[in-house]
């Protein structure tokens, strides 16, 4: 940006002045009287200007081109313009017929210009003025002598003026070319950044197919057998008659095995979801299973008293309907970490649990449960260590922030372990 306003400061004053000075040249072939004069004024106020049409070669480069070629043809203005116009056009378009039509109309251009200047009386002539002897012609009061004859003048002025085309051109291709080579050096960069970060997925897709397979090979396995383990214990109370302890005994061997299948199931799907990273978004989008909906909280309460928790529950659910989606889905994994961090640290611990929604207070879950009994405090202090700082809690911590809320969780004066979730109502 910088270097394109020293380019335009520079640029516009140079056009302007040389347009200005070819155009004084052409007004000593007229008397202040003469009708002629007139156009002379008239081209003076055109030059004045002129030099600012450079202005909008950036962003108009070929009317900016075409424009100045016709006022260098129509005016007695310097070529200079023109050929600033056409390095801009050329350094701002690729394509080769516009590049063909704008090097030969600024070659006509810059002939008809110079020979023109070239053509005039010798004391209006910036050409014949170059082959003057000193001290002759202009401003020194002695008829100007030249020192070559008019065909020089004329060839000199030819050939110069193909030469000035010909630095244009290159300077305009130049121009073109170093943008070329940024556009490519850009391009190389960002197919390295593209290949890094494909190198990088593949990696971390490799990454989870072996966690996938580990998964498949323990977690799976060992819930696989659970649940064939309690399918043949609840088979064995069967057999045991219809006694009020085998019956209970068989409905909580069905239990396990029916919860043992479900989590066989959830397994299953995040081994899929690793395995598929690109279906995984759509799987952990908010659903009637996964979102805190009534049906999903009456499900969570009914699994974590079948599993033998002593629950107590306080429920003010309004609108829940309306409820952000993303807010929901913490929520309801918010509940869902909570009872199954009770139920892993404080096994056969009354648990309680608190759920408020409404749209003026947003989502508030408490989850409280006594810790286990121990011989000493310090025992207590590990157990409260270690539920507090297990994978489920930080994570879930993580989770309700990046969902714009608070999370809270700890042991109190009363050996309480105490989950605390406060949710926004839009995240």
């Amino acid at each position: 940006m910088i270097t394109k306003r020293w380019c335009s400061a520079t640029m516009v004053p140079l056009a302007s002045f040389m347009c200005l000075s070819q155009t004084s040249f052409f007004s000593r072939n007229f008397d202040q009287d003469s009708a002629g004069f007139v156009l002379v004024v008239i081209c003076v106020l055109v030059a004045l200007p002129s030099g600012f049409l450079l202005l909008a070669r950036n962003e108009y480069p070929e009317a900016t081109f075409w424009i100045s070629c016709i006022l260098v043809v129509v005016f007695p203005f310097d070529s200079l313009i023109a050929l600033m116009a056409m390095t801009s056009l050329l350094a701002r378009r690729t394509d080769r017929h516009t590049t063909i039509r704008a090097v030969a109309a600024g070659t006509i251009v810059t002939l008809i210009s110079q020979l023109r200047d070239a053509f005039q009386q010798p004391d209006a002539s910036i050409w014949h003025l170059f082959f003057a002897e000193p001290d002759t012609g202009g401003d020194s009061g002695e008829p100007i002598v030249m020192m070559v004859e008019e065909p020089t003048v004329v060839i000199s002025a030819a050939v110069a003026s193909l030469i000035f085309v010909a630095i244009a051109v290159l300077i305009g291709l130049h121009i073109r070319s170093r943008a070329s080579l940024r556009t490519a050096n850009a391009m190389a960069d960002a197919a390295t950044t593209q290949a890094a970060t494909l190198q990088s997925d593949l990696h971390n897709q490799q990454l989870a197919d072996a966690i996938a397979a580990e998964a498949h090979d323990t977690l799976a396995h060992s819930l696989s057998l659970m649940a064939l383990n309690a399918s043949a214990l609840k088979a064995e109370a069967d057999r045991l008659g219809d006694t009020p302890e085998a019956k209970a005994l068989a409905d909580k061997a069905e239990d396990i095995r029916r919860q043992s299948a479900g989590a066989l199931d959830e397994a299953h799907a995040i081994i899929d979801m690793l395995r598929n990273p690109q279906q995984a978004w759509e799987q952990l989008a908010p659903s009637d299973n996964t979102a805190l909906t009534r049906e999903s909280l009456d499900a969570l309460i009914t699994d974590t008293r079948n599993s033998g928790t002593s629950l107590n529950t306080w429920i003010d659910i309004q609108q829940l309907s309306a409820l952000d989606e993303a807010i929901s889905k913490a929520a309801y994994r918010a509940i869902q970490e909570g009872l199954t961090n009770a139920r892993r640290h404080a096994p056969g611990m009354p648990v309680s649990l608190e759920v408020s929604v409404a749209p003026q207070s947003g989502v508030h879950i408490h989850i409280s449960n006594p810790m286990p009994d121990t011989a000493t405090d310090t025992a207590t202090d590990k157990a409260a260590h270690r539920a507090g700082h297990g994978a489920g809690l930080p994570g879930l911590a993580a989770r309700v922030h990046a969902a714009g809320g608070q999370c809270r969780y700890g042991v109190d004066d009363r050996h309480l372990f105490h989950v605390d979730v406060q949710l926004p109502w839009r995240s």
